[in-house]
């Protein structure tokens, strides 16, 4: 049975053919109408989601940017408070190894001094004793060579050779 009582060829559909297209089209229309709209409200909410991930993960960024300017801010001031400290325990390790220095040398020329002196006390104590055995020594020299005892009176000598 034929829509169009005339013979138009394929234009002139069959009624049940045009019945089948009409329940297969209104099945189609009724998807896309019931379940598109669902379809795009769950496509928006991820998107929504997404944006609003994006712009947390951006303001996370901002923060974490921040953070890091500041903590560099407070690496510079401490490198610089190192360095500064650095300096000043030169300074005092430079003045402290001077100041040794001096009392090392004051000691030094401290103890110079005290051994020329005992040198000197000590050369003049060993001088006196020689003057005064010098001659037992030259009578006792005199005896070896001689053969004989030759005696010589000991006299103290007051003044210098």
């Amino acid at each position: 049975m034929d829509l169009i009582p005339y013979p138009i060829g394929p234009l002139n559909p069959k009624v049940q053919d045009l019945c089948y297209a009409l329940l297969v089209f209104a099945a189609v229309f009724l998807f896309f109408v019931r379940v598109l709209p669902r379809m795009q409200r769950a496509l928006d909410a991820r998107d929504e989601a997404t944006r609003g991930v994006a712009q947390q993960a951006e303001a996370i960024r901002a923060r974490a940017a921040e953070k890091r300017a500041e903590a560099e801010t407070e690496l510079a001031a401490a490198r610089h408070d190192a360095a500064r400290i650095r300096q000043q325990a030169f300074e005092q390790g430079t003045a402290v190894i001077t100041a040794t220095r001096a009392e090392a040398q004051r000691e030094r020329d401290a103890l110079v001094a005290e051994g020329r002196a005992r040198i000197e006390a000590d050369f003049a104590t060993a001088e006196t004793e020689l003057r005064m055995s010098v001659s037992e020594l030259a009578s006792e020299l005199a005896s070896r060579v001689v053969g004989e005892r030759v005696s010589t009176p000991v006299k103290p000598n007051s003044g210098s050779a």
